[in-house]
Order: C-alpha cells, then sequence, then structure tokens
C-alpha cells in the first residue's frame, strides 16, 4: 500500500496524498513546522501522537494554525 496514491480532505477539500504518509510528513509538505493544532479523522491529536498517524484512503485531516495576537 506505500507509495500508492489516494485521497484525502484537508480542510473539508479532497487532496491526493502518498498512502502510508505520516502527518508530520504532510506538514513538511504543506510548509507547516510549528504552530499548528491537528484534528484527524474528528479526533483532536496531540503533537506526540502525529507520527504514530499513516494516512489512508478517506481520512480527514483539519489543520488549525495558532496564531498570537490581542
Amino acid at each position: 500500500m506505500a507509495n500508492e496514491s489516494i485521497e484525502i480532505f484537508l480542510n473539508g477539500d479532497p487532496r491526493p496524498a502518498l498512502a502510508g504518509t505520516s502527518l508530520p510528513a504532510l506538514l513538511d509538505e504543506l510548509g507547516m513546522k510549528a504552530g499548528v493544532l491537528i484534528e484527524y479523522n474528528d479526533r483532536a491529536l496531540l503533537p506526540t501522537e502525529w507520527a504514530d498517524v499513516k494516512l489512508a484512503p478517506g481520512d480527514r485531516v483539519e489543520i488549525i494554525r495558532i496564531v498570537a495576537g490581542g
């Protein structure tokens, strides 16, 4: 299944990805290294859990940028 092209949903939009890609690899691809929260298939994840997630067809990933302000 690795290296197989799949479709996931990133912030509600369909997007191609490689099966088995980890969330940190997806963030690197998107240029988002820090300051984000991730919801994976309707479950909020701790950053320590990100590496354990391998993308599969139909997965839903929501990425929310943390912005400081007043």
